[in-house]
């Protein structure tokens, strides 16, 4: 007879487990409550979908801030390679770019998910509109789902119900919650891949400046940078956003003990030199016009009272007067332009959570329960979490695969 097995949650890591568990010959039913499936999963990547990251096993686990250790059985099982050759199998062409960031040809993310279906369709997974609210459990061990429009029997559940962030997606929390009545340890979750609130006034003058090509470093409290790379950022009404600070939240995890600032090099291009040189020359070749408009071919124009302010200069000064002193002063805050950062934003807001399932109570090879027979978690909802780059679906391929593989043959 075919083993019943109940997947709850329809994201990347329960449409995952679900067909993983129904290549076993299992009988597998998915419970999402949204009209369809892989909703957060088609905004991903603004909605190219970062499927995974070409690289090798260590290079995940890098990239890995929060708890790699736990997944070095399930990418073994599973890894980018697999996922590539995953999806190419099911008709998805995939290309790799900058940072091995692979994406699908068409740069959709409807692609991913449409794929997904086909197939949990072609192994006649069952796929219900509805909302699981309870586990049932029976001498220890589970044997069914109690869900708002009925109830399933099952001789295993995966729990793949993501975290907080994006609730619009479906993510409300609710995974935590049965896990918590089956005696879990949650590690309360807040947001990672999170934008970063500023009290600096220059933001909200600021607001609705994207920066490109710049290169961002996050500093701590003794100066030490913990983070630097080169990209796109947004100035907001609250402070800082877009993909590199997004990728920098990552890295700030002790909020609670930790002072981080930004420092952003506007001109990552040109070296302190080049760029003095390059004022020098822009101030003489128009001696008698305004730094206003000079610092205007420097800059993005909302930028350039923030810097006038900054360096306390009139805007009105003609070119020919300014000083060796406030040139050189320019040349600091172009290449080191602060912004204090006091704290991230909501983790409704967060593109990923961080925090979940604690996973010292998983077995890291099949992803079931230590405290519960027939539980196995999948995805956002486990205590793990990475930085920007496709690494995060991977933990959700991997983790599905891994629990839907070990749902069916245990």
């Amino acid at each position: 007879m075919n083993k019943k097995i109940v997947v709850i949650g329809g994201g990347a890591a329960g449409m995952m487990a679900a067909l993983s568990a129904a290549e076993q010959g299992a009988q597998v039913t998915l419970l999402e409550p949204n009209e369809r499936l892989g909703k957060k999963l088609n905004i991903t990547g603004k909605g190219r979908c970062n499927v995974t990251n070409n690289t090798d096993i260590e290079g995940l686990l890098a990239n890995i801030p929060c708890n790699g250790k736990f997944l070095y059985s399930a990418f073994n099982r599973f890894n980018s390679a697999d996922t590539m050759n995953f999806f190419e199998k099911l008709g998805v062409q995939l290309k790799t770019e900058r940072g091995n960031r692979v994406f699908p040809v068409s740069d959709s993310a409807f692609d991913i998910s449409a794929a997904l279906e086909r197939r949990l369709k072609a192994l006649k997974v069952q796929v219900l509109r509805d909302r699981a609210s309870a586990l049932k459990i029976e001498d220890g061990a589970v044997c069914g789902v109690v869900g708002e429009r009925g109830r399933y029997s099952a001789q295993a559940v995966v729990l793949a119900t993501g975290g907080v962030s994006y609730p619009a997606t479906g993510s409300t929390g609710d995974g935590y919650r049965m896990a918590a009545q089956l005696g879990h340890e949650i590690v309360p979750p807040h947001g990672s891949l999170v934008p970063l609130v500023s009290e600096d006034e220059a933001c909200r003058q600021m607001q609705g400046l994207a920066l490109k090509n710049v290169e961002l470093t996050v500093l701590n409290r003794k100066g030490k940078a913990i983070f630097r790379e080169f990209g796109e950022m947004l100035f907001t009404h609250f402070g800082v956003s877009g993909p590199l600070v997004l990728s920098a939240s990552a890295h700030l995890r002790n909020w609670e003990k930790e002072t981080y600032r930004l420092s952003i090099d506007l001109k990552p291009a040109l070296d302190e030199q080049k760029l003095e040189s390059r004022i020098l020359r822009d101030l003489g070749e128009a001696p008698n016009r305004s730094v206003e408009r000079i610092f205007s071919g420097l800059v993005p124009h909302s930028m350039v009272p923030v810097i006038l302010n900054r360096l306390g200069m009139d805007p009105q000064q003609q070119a020919n007067a300014v000083t060796r002193e406030q040139r050189r002063a320019l040349v600091q805050l172009l290449k080191h332009f602060p912004m204090p950062v006091t704290g991230p934003r909501p983790v409704a807001e967060a593109i990923i959570t961080s925090g979940g399932v604690k996973v010292g109570q998983v077995q890291p090879a099949t992803m079931a329960s230590k405290l519960v027979q027939g539980l196995y978690f999948a995805g956002e909802i486990l205590d793990v979490d990475a930085y920007t780059g496709g690494f995060n679906l991977q933990i959700a391929w991997a983790t599905g695969h891994c629990a839907g593989v070990s749902a069916a043959e245990e």
